[in-house]
């Protein structure tokens, strides 16, 4: 008999250990992002002064990162799936969060009053966080290969930084107008903020968010070096 032998396992393509690094980075920023979102932090920013950002910045940020660097190395199509299949983590998240707070709790544990506050996320900011997710990360694939494709592959930083400044603008915009003033209309979860507020709290945000994006380039470039040139090495010699 030609070829495997019967009733062997049939070899299936290898994963590379990058992608699936990186794909488990982007998952954990991810759901780190929603949980400690909660926090609100103060910034202060030159200029602008103290602004205010929910504590999943930083961590949100880093979904970009592994995003931009997973659409460098495995292309758009792949990039695009973990987007979208990581979409499903966050309704696993607040699952598994709200049946923990439903649970009763034993003795010794935390005050589960204390819990809820903490960890049980608003409707309004739940529905704002989905909705920027969704639209943000897409564009964020889309224009890393749009503009991967008019440079001719080259300008690295030009598609890391101009692929995460306008995702993250959207991102910001999306999720202050659903979460602090269309969600609480619709939801009756309090009165949406007034203008003024919205656009200070849009703007202040976005800069923040910005400048983490002109950072995060060495390390997008660091990252795609190192897996190329692993993979360089491990490649047979002639291939």
């Amino acid at each position: 008999m030609s070829g495997a032998r019967a009733g062997a396992e049939p070899r299936r393509p290898t994963v590379p250990l990058a992608a699936v690094a990186l794909t488990a980075l982007f998952v954990a920023a991810l759901v780190t992002a929603q949980v400690i979102s909660a926090k609100l932090l103060s910034v202060s920013l030159p200029v602008l002064g103290a602004v205010t950002a929910p504590g999943g910045t930083l961590a949100y940020a880093v979904t970009f990162f592994a995003s931009d660097c997973l659409s460098e190395l495995y292309g758009e199509r792949y990039a695009r799936r973990v987007v979208n299949v990581a979409f499903g983590t966050n309704f696993v998240l607040l699952a598994l969060v709200f049946a923990t707070i439903a649970a009763p709790a034993a003795r010794g544990s935390v005050d589960p009053a204390a819990f809820e506050t903490v960890l049980g996320l608003s409707g309004n900011v739940v529905l704002g966080s989905l909705a920027a997710y969704l639209l943000s990360q897409n564009w964020d694939v889309l224009a890393f290969h749009r503009i991967r494709a008019y440079t001719g592959g080259e300008a690295l930083w030009l598609r890391n930084v101009g692929s995460t400044a306008t995702s993250q603008l959207i991102d910001t915009v999306v999720f202050t107008l659903v979460a602090f003033a269309v969600a609480p209309a619709v939801l009756g979860v309090g009165a949406a903020l007034p203008t003024s507020v919205l656009a200070s709290l849009i703007v202040g945000q976005y800069v923040l968010k910005l400048l983490i994006a002109l950072v995060d380039t060495p390390f997008v470039y660091a990252a795609v070096a190192l897996v190329r040139d692993r993979d360089a090495d491990a490649a047979p010699a002639g291939a």
